[in-house]
């Protein structure tokens, strides 16, 4: 089988998901080879950028300065000198995303986390079946027309599954179906990711998405692709990632990043508006022992610069396990504000166990707020995570969401004035608008519209009851909060398109070590 992360997403890292799946099938004896279509294509975009040829629409002086030096601007990224000097990363990443601008056609719109196309949208089902249809108009294809169907004539796979996880990926993914049904109309098309999860109730009979592959997989990808196969998946729970074939080098970042699921689903699943509520997540924890071990086994495989942990939240059993038992890597991953965190020892012990930063969705600094959206958190428990985070030496990157349906101009400003109480204490700001999900018994009562046009989207407009709208809301942010002379400095230190990705190399000490395989590359078919 031939698995396939498709362009674009943020290339500082290999794809979690088809190295899961690989670790499933290979374990139980099924061969797959893994492709990630999107750091080889974003690669092969800005090879083509950068070299000499016509003037474009897109040349100006600043691209043909970034053209010149392309070469060394990805090497740098890939290297930890630039992350200890952050004028210069943003530079050389701003330069770097540059060349896509230059690669990109009049209408369409890549960057190095997105991508964009005027004439067609990932959320109208017509313009989806229209990308399958014409794969020419996207950017990517003379990379991928190419190196897809050498892969399936070399490899000869019996089906091809592809990961869909972010709109960002729609467009492309299905412009390579498209191509790959033209080409090889034998082979077997499937189609998954969380994405696909999402879009699962628009799936169904009488989609014209469904006839352009074999089989739609919502939820996790292993039992069913098992199946496929005629074997039995069981509980999987000593299934481990295989990054094996994965160019582990070339990614972006300094070092080595290793993502690494401990759970599936969310320990707490209270919070109003979350998506793991409404598509009925259950909750999956692997024990501290099988992390452990997975963990060790990844990490001598791979000789990784940082460990990614992917959980929606680090529950408080598993960091504990992880202060008592470190993974000898260089950690970071999301977790909730609780009290365990508000112990300066316990954070020491993180601290020492290679945890450099946490990710922590605080969303609001006013209570009435936080107690509206069931967070389970109080601030003044928050306000001393944050000291003892920092007392520890473990950067804080924390999320701020603005113009939920309890929100007022008074509270968010409340949230202002309490961000920068402990500014001193919060390493990176993240700053959200809220958007209304389709379903959830939260959105029945409000007033609703659509918020994009299309039959897939996952969002409605609504008409806050508190008259506090979205063009209300970006207003503060650009005008009160962003201007605020104790949050601006913060606001700039986030990476540019990398963000959280990147943040972490910024607060550690580099300790890469050389792996066995860097490349981590089978053989070239």
């Amino acid at each position: 089988m031939l698995l396939i992360h498709p362009p674009v997403v943020k290339p500082a890292e290999p794809p979690a998901g088809i190295a899961r799946l690989a670790g499933s099938l290979r374990s139980n004896g099924v061969a797959c080879h893994l492709w990630d279509a999107n750091l080889e294509g974003l690669l092969s975009l800005m090879a083509s950028a950068a070299t000499p040829g016509e003037p474009t629409d897109n040349d100006n002086a600043w691209t043909r300065r970034t053209r010149r030096h392309a070469d060394a601007h990805l090497s740098a990224l890939r290297q930890w000198p630039l992350y200890r000097q952050p004028a210069l990363y943003q530079r050389t990443v701003r330069d770097v995303n540059r060349l896509l601008h230059a690669a990109s056609p009049p209408a369409i719109r890549i960057s190095l986390s997105d991508y964009r196309d005027a004439g067609l949208s990932p959320l109208r089902s017509r313009d989806l079946v229209r990308a399958a249809a014409e794969p020419e108009r996207n950017p990517f294809f003379p990379f991928f027309s190419d190196r897809l169907t050498r892969l399936v004539e070399t490899r000869n796979p019996g089906a091809v599954g592809f990961s869909l996880n972010y709109l960002s990926q729609a467009l492309c993914t299905f412009a390579m179906i498209g191509h790959l049904r033209r080409r090889h109309p034998e082979i077997e098309i499937v189609v998954g990711g969380s994405l696909v999860t999402s879009w699962a109730p628009h799936l169904r009979n009488g989609s014209p998405l469904r006839a352009l592959a074999d089989d739609w997989i919502a939820g996790p990808g292993e039992a069913p692709l098992l199946a496929r196969h005629g074997i039995a998946a069981g509980d999987g729970a000593e299934w481990r990632p295989d990054y094996t074939g994965l160019p582990l080098a070339d990614y972006l970042s300094p070092g080595t990043v290793l993502p690494f699921s401990a759970s599936r689903g969310c320990y707490w699943r209270r919070c109003s508006f979350c998506p793991e509520q409404a598509e009925k997540t259950p909750y999956h924890p692997l024990t501290a022992a099988q992390v452990r071990a997975q963990v060790a086994d990844l990490r001598d495989r791979t000789r990784p610069a940082l460990l990614h942990f992917l959980d929606n939240a680090l529950s408080p059993a598993l960091l504990g396990a992880l202060a008592d038992c470190p993974p000898e890597v260089p950690w970071y991953g999301f977790t909730r504000f609780t009290p365990e965190l508000a112990r300066t020892e316990f954070c020491r012990a993180l601290r020492r166990s290679g945890c450099v930063m946490l990710q922590l969705g605080l969303e609001s600094g006013d209570q009435g707020v936080l107690d509206s959206l069931a967070k389970g958190i109080d601030l003044a428990t928050v306000s001393r995570c944050l000291t003892s985070l920092r007392t520890a030496g473990i950067a804080a990157y924390v999320y701020l969401l603005f113009g939920v349906p309890a929100e007022t101009p008074d509270a968010a400003r409340r949230t202002l004035e309490f961000t920068v109480r402990h500014a001193d204490r919060i390493g990176f700001l993240n700053l959200a608008i809220f958007n209304l999900p389709v379903q959830g018994p939260e959105t029945a009562p409000l007033e609703t519209a659509p918020f994009y046009e299309g039959d897939l989207s996952l969002y409605r407009r609504f008409s806050h009851p508190r008259g506090w709208n979205r063009a209300d809301v970006r207003r503060f942010l650009e005008r009160e909060f962003r201007r605020h002379p104790a949050l601006t400095p913060i606001l700039q230190r986030d990476p540019p398109f990398f963000t959280s990705n990147h943040a972490p190399f910024f607060v550690m000490t580099p300790s890469p070590s050389p792996s066995p395989n860097p490349s981590g590359k089978e053989p070239e078919p």
